[in-house]
């Protein structure tokens, strides 16, 4: 291939060579297993470079899915029920996941409607930040749920920012109309960036105990 992406066809290894030195530019085998192979005309140290800016912006933008996770009692009392079921709240809000355990002991193995019905209090009371992701189900000793968050964590960083920016606008005396206006402004260079998509989302796990 040229340096255009253009077919130039079959030619020996010797006048691919001298191509590649006339035009200044890397001959680099693309597709060493076809046959005959392919190989194409570039600059192979500005591709390079090209594809490590790619993979920065791909790791600055992944979105982190976190787990958190509450472990329960299943006959736990209504102080620590609401401690518990504000935490749950809390990492719902920031867009996270929830993994809730119902940690069974001794003759409670013998009533898992316990936390079954403890579990179904629980997704009922934090409807409006979640859902069930997860119904609940038998773990060995535990009952495990996962609630998902209403609003992904996307969301919830954009509502941040635009939190964060209408709190500058007012402590400058603008109000957020104006603020929104002049953000939006044109200037008279304006300069266009590509936006690499998102890499796998990982995932981490932080526990929160009774």
């Amino acid at each position: 291939m040229g340096p255009n992406g253009e077919q130039v066809g079959i030619v020996r290894v010797e006048d691919a060579l001298r191509l590649a030195a006339e035009a200044d530019l890397d001959l680099v085998e693309v597709a060493p297993m076809a046959r005959p192979p392919v190989a194409k005309l570039m600059d192979y140290g500005k591709y390079k470079y090209e594809a490590a800016m790619k993979a920065r912006e791909a790791r600055k933008n992944q979105i982190n899915t976190v787990i958190k996770e509450i472990k329960l009692r299943p006959k736990i009392d209504a102080h620590d029920y609401g401690t518990k079921k504000g935490h749950v709240e809390r990492f719902l809000k920031a867009g996270d996941k929830v993994k809730v355990t119902i940690m069974f002991r001794g003759r409670e193995q013998s009533r898992p409607e316990l936390g079954f019905r403890l579990l179904q209090r629980l997704a009922e009371d934090v409807a409006e930040l979640g859902f069930v992701e997860s119904a609940p189900r038998q773990d060995g000793r535990n009952m495990v749920m996962v609630i998902g968050p209403a609003k992904k964590k996307t969301a919830v960083r954009q509502e941040k920012r635009r939190d964060a920016e209408r709190a500058a606008a007012e402590a400058h005396g603008q109000t957020p109309a104006e603020a929104t206006v002049t953000e939006t402004a044109p200037t008279e260079q304006a300069t266009t960036e590509p936006v690499a998509s998102a890499g796998p989302a990982a995932t981490q796990e932080t526990t929160e105990q009774e």
